[in-house]
């Protein structure tokens, strides 16, 4: 069971579409007060009206490129100056590019890592003090599925996911006993706009259309477990098995799955 998010003000980046625009919907739908991230202010300034006028509800938005450094930096200094109780923050702003390492692009490889990786670790640690202050929050990061098991053409993407799961799981276990929790949540491929650019053919989505996620359902369970102490959320669920048998069987798995490992 979940606890109330009654009045808790979360952040929430990457929440100009897809799965972070749902998740602060239905923030904003259980009572919570969604702070809003992206780069389209555009985007932000209609999620935060429909949020307004469908749900009576209060939010807030902030227009920056978390890859830009300072932009990151100000706009987390301003979100904590403005709101003087925060009370979690929901690491959802990703990117993605689907290439074999021979031929994908520099520019690409550093973006990927710039926004889901140092983007993810500097704003935690923005907003860390504040949570350690009152020793009470909730940081929930977007990882993947994709870093607990690699397939080709996605070795960057999924090294970064593979970053996010390392830095989320040593962050639990130094907040064990600082009240504040520290969850993970991975997926596997969800209907949104990132394939836009990871997949921009559209030959991957295709092949894997009946297994994407909803979004919207996803956001549920995510809202639904904010403010617990549940260390992960995976899904779907037969990816998460198939996870758990890779980490046993690599070899065998990697064997049995090569087609579905070839579709991107």
């Amino acid at each position: 069971m979940s606890r109330s998010i009654s009045s808790k003000s979360i952040i929430v980046t990457g929440a100009s579409s897809g799965i972070g625009e749902c998740i602060a919907w239905h923030i904003a739908k259980n009572g919570g007060i969604p702070i809003m991230i992206a780069r389209s202010i555009g985007k932000l300034a209609r999620q935060k009206q429909t949020i307004d006028q469908m749900l009576g509800a209060q939010s807030f938005v902030y227009q920056a490129d978390l890859t830009n450094q300072t932009e990151l930096e100000n706009v987390f200094k301003q979100i904590l100056s403005e709101h003087k109780q925060i009370d979690g923050l929901i690491n959802n702003a990703g990117a993605g590019v689907f290439d074999y390492v021979e031929t994908m692009k520099l520019a690409d490889m550093e973006n990927m890592f710039h926004l889901n990786v140092f983007a993810l670790i500097q704003g935690t640690a923005l907003v860390l003090p504040h949570f350690l202050a009152k020793q009470e929050g909730h940081i929930i990061n977007i990882a993947s599925q994709a870093g607990k098991i690699a397939t080709p053409k996605s070795a960057i993407y999924a090294s970064t996911k593979h970053a996010v799961l390392g830095f989320t799981n040593a962050l639990r276990l130094e907040m064990k006993d600082m009240g504040v929790h520290v969850m993970a949540v991975n997926l596997g491929p969800v209907r949104t706009n990132f394939f836009d650019a990871a997949d921009p053919n559209g030959t991957y989505q295709k092949s894997i259309d009946r297994y994407m996620l909803d979004p919207d359902k996803v956001a549920r369970k995510v809202v639904r477990h904010l403010f617990t102490n549940k260390r992960e959320i995976n899904l779907p669920r037969w990816m998460d098995l198939g996870s758990k048998l890779y980490q046993l069987f690599p070899k065998f798995m990697e064997f049995l799955l090569r087609k579905q490992f070839n579709r991107k």
